[in-house]
């Protein structure tokens, strides 16, 4: 600096943000008397202080955090707990974390499930998962509030059943046509994300000019029913619908039925793919425009898919799971963290609660209300 008269006028500042992982033992010391007969007597310790030595709640949070959430492989959480936190930590431990999870989240579990099978609107959706080398189905029911997941060897009706949720449900599901659903809830309402994939493929594939059309369609009617602030009026429904129909018609000249055989099989002959398309567009016309004129009705089934979303990643990860148990304990726990962060509620914070022995807010069922 130059020389001369100086006087200060502020400051400028500059911020370093950095992490330093500390580990800490608590001990606790319970006073032991002796009466003068020779009998000893031991203060208690507190009710989850049960051995010699044992993991903290930060220590199991974190390693149910990272193997569950995070979906990092038991043997790098070890790496990480010895090298960044200095603690000697096993893979049957981590397990043993995750066990204990497990079993703490059976009554969240069972307000899970009542709490979607009060809801208006559901989601459905399923993925086949690798377990003991095996394909096996991973089921999916889930809204913008709350998620469950479910794994079973079978994809249809039989674990649906054995879920307990959709047998009981009487409001509206979203799902990709897949049959089984038809046999529960009230109503129903297609994906129409699904449909344009479709349409896509029979307008690429098949050079339907109808199949065009039909994006087209079905996405200006998206646009207008969420300017509408998510349903139309009666007249402009109409309108759609009519369009919609007579677009249809116009498809049947250029995708037509297969000729019927001179002798009559048993089944039903077989179509193209764009015809399929086509037939279940026509009959189930309500199911595909449902979120027109309901204004909790989304347009897609994107909610279920962007849900499932993770459980794939953590196939692509660590591989199958090695037992349907490992499977079954995942999809609790996830399901706990997918309903605490759609609650606004953190996977650390809500794994910590847990680990406490205590349940989030959301689960005071009287301030609870149904969707």
């Amino acid at each position: 600096m130059p020389p001369g008269s100086y006087r200060i006028t502020g400051y400028e500042t500059r911020q370093v943000v950095d992490i330093d992982f500390s580990t800490f033992v608590t001990e606790w010391r319970a006073e032991v008397i002796e009466h003068q007969n020779g009998k000893r007597y031991v203060a208690p310790f507190p009710e989850d202080v049960t051995r010699p030595i044992q993991y903290g709640v930060g220590v199991k949070s974190t390693a149910v955090y990272m193997s569950q959430y995070q979906l990092i492989p038991y043997n790098r959480v070890e790496e990480q707990f010895q090298d960044q936190m200095g603690i000697p930590i096993s893979a049957g431990t981590i397990n043993n974390f995750n066990k204990v999870a497990f079993e703490r989240l059976e009554t969240f579990e069972s307000w899970l499930k009542e709490q979607l099978r009060a809801a208006a609107l559901i989601h459905c959706d399923e993925t086949g998962i690798n377990i003991g080398g095996k394909r096996r189905w991973l089921h999916n029911v889930s809204n913008e509030r709350f998620t469950f997941y479910y794994p079973h060897e079978k994809r249809g009706c039989e674990a649906n059943n054995e879920m307990g949720i959709l047998p009981m449900y009487e409001g509206i599901i979203c799902h990709d046509h897949w049959k089984p659903y038809f046999k529960y809830g009230r109503l129903h309402s297609l994906c129409n994300a699904h449909h344009i994939r479709e349409l896509e493929r029979a307008a690429e594939q098949d050079k339907q000019k109808w199949a065009e059309q039909m994006i087209l369609l079905l996405t200006e009617i998206n646009k207008a029913t969420n300017d509408a602030g998510g349903c139309l009026e009666k007249a402009t429904s109409e309108h759609y619908r009519k369009r919609y129909r007579d677009l249809l018609l116009e498809a049947e000249l250029e995708c037509p039925p297969p000729d019927e055989p001179a002798e009559k099989k048993k089944g039903k002959t077989a179509r193209s793919t764009a015809r399929n398309l086509l037939e279940r567009l026509r009959d189930f016309e309500d199911e595909t425009l449902r979120f027109m004129d309901d204004k909790i009705v989304p347009f897609s089934n994107n909610q279920a898919e962007n849900d499932l979303r993770m459980t794939k990643v953590q196939q692509k990860i660590s591989g199958c799971f090695r037992a349907m148990e490992g499977a079954k304990i995942f999809c609790r726990i996830r399901s706990y963290l997918s309903t605490c962060m759609k609650q606004g509620v953190t996977a650390s914070e809500g794994l910590r609660l847990l680990f406490q022995g205590k349940s989030p807010e959301f689960m005071n069922v009287k301030e609870q209300s149904a969707e």
